[in-house]
């Protein structure tokens, strides 16, 4: 496979096939195609759907391989931001945002990255419903706004808003903290939980959350009487 990544703010991957290659995506992720991609529609069995069930995503994966010859595929972003492509190994696998993941080779696994602590999965918000892509290949990963990346040392944390942590190593763990203070809780503005990300990993931070982005636009629109 042959890509490239192009545009801004609304990036596009543009994938080239060989004959008999396969990309995996979320439904409803294509943006164009090669007339000579062929679409196969897939669960991955009733573990994986129910994963995907439990995390709000899209009950089936859809499968596009090139037949006949090199075919193209394209996959564009939902809202401002950076595409990147990420190599997958089974030694480095990563975790991603909710709706982060656009497609990856066939050889990268698709699953639901649990908590360790059920604190984090109960209280966290849609910020703590991540999914881990493990396996080996490439795989295109949505990041909405710009990009601030850490390195995190064995036991280094970071306190984040719910919902700016776009993707981070495997080896990172993460968890939930309550904000210190009555006062700081109700009246600060910054909600009650915060994110805290432990390395040692790499974590990727965004700027703009559409989660964000979409409560402030609705807390312009005029309320109905």
């Amino acid at each position: 496979m042959k890509y490239e990544i192009k545009g801004t703010p609304m990036p596009v991957a543009i994938c080239t096939l060989e004959s008999g290659e396969t990309l995996n995506c979320e439904s409803g992720a294509m943006s164009w195609m090669s007339p000579n991609m062929e679409m196969q529609t897939s669960g991955g069995g009733v573990g994986k759907v129910f994963g995907r069930m439990f995390s709000g995503e899209n009950l089936f994966q859809n499968q596009y391989t090139a037949k006949g010859g090199p075919g193209l595929i394209a996959f564009a972003a939902h809202f401002p931001g950076e595409i990147r492509a990420i190599e997958i190994t089974p030694d480095r696998p990563i975790v991603v945002q909710k709706g982060g993941y656009l497609a990856s080779e066939k050889g990268v696994d698709l699953s639901v990255f649990f908590q360790k602590k059920g604190m984090a999965g109960f209280f966290g918000g849609e910020g703590f419903i991540m999914q881990k892509l493990s396996g080996s290949g490439t795989a295109f990963i949505e990041i909405d706004g710009s990009v601030v990346e850490y390195e995190l040392q064995a036991g280094q944390k970071i306190i984040v808003d719910t919902g700016y942590v776009a993707m981070m190593d495997a080896t990172c763990s993460i968890d939930v903290t309550t904000v210190k203070g009555v006062k700081n809780m109700f009246l600060g503005g910054e909600g009650i939980f915060n994110t805290v990300v432990t390395g040692p990993g790499r974590v990727v931070l965004q700027t703009m959350p559409v989660s964000n982005f979409a409560g402030m636009i609705a807390s312009m629109v005029p309320k109905s009487s």
